[in-house]
C-alpha cells in the first residue's frame, strides 16, 4: 500500500510552499520613526475628493462637448457660459468640500 504522503503530484499544482510569516514594520507604530505617519493622506487632500473633482470634471467636459457639437448656435453659446459658470462653482464647492473632510489630526507636511 502506497503511503499518501509519498502520492504523485501534478507536475504543475503543488501545495503551496511553508514560508516564514514577515511582521512587517508598516503597522507597528512602535517601529515608525518620528516623522512618520500612516494614517495621514500625503498630500492633505481626501482622496474621495480627488476623485469626486476627476467625476465631476469628466462629466462636465464630456457635456459642453456634446452641447457644442450636437446643438447649433444658441446651443454653443449655452456651453461655453455653463464651462464660465459650472467650472468656478465646481472648484469652490469640492475645496470647501476638502477643507471640511481634511485630516487635521493628521495633517501633511
Amino acid at each position: 500500500m502506497a503511503n499518501p504522503q509519498h502520492r504523485q503530484l501534478h507536475p504543475i499544482i503543488r501545495p503551496p510552499e511553508q514560508y516564514e510569516h514577515v511582521n512587517s514594520p508598516v503597522r507597528d507604530d512602535e517601529a515608525l520613526g518620528p516623522t512618520e505617519d500612516l494614517d495621514r493622506e500625503p498630500d492633505g487632500v481626501p482622496h474621495h475628493v480627488i476623485g469626486l473633482t476627476a467625476l465631476f470634471s469628466v462629466m462636465l467636459a464630456m457635456l459642453v462637448a456634446f452641447m457644442i457639437l450636437a446643438g447649433g448656435t444658441v446651443s454653443r453659446v449655452a456651453a461655453v457660459v455653463l464651462a464660465l459658470l459650472a467650472i468656478p462653482v465646481l472648484v469652490s464647492t469640492l475645496r470647501g468640500k476638502a477643507e471640511r473632510d481634511r485630516d487635521r489630526l493628521h495633517p501633511s507636511r
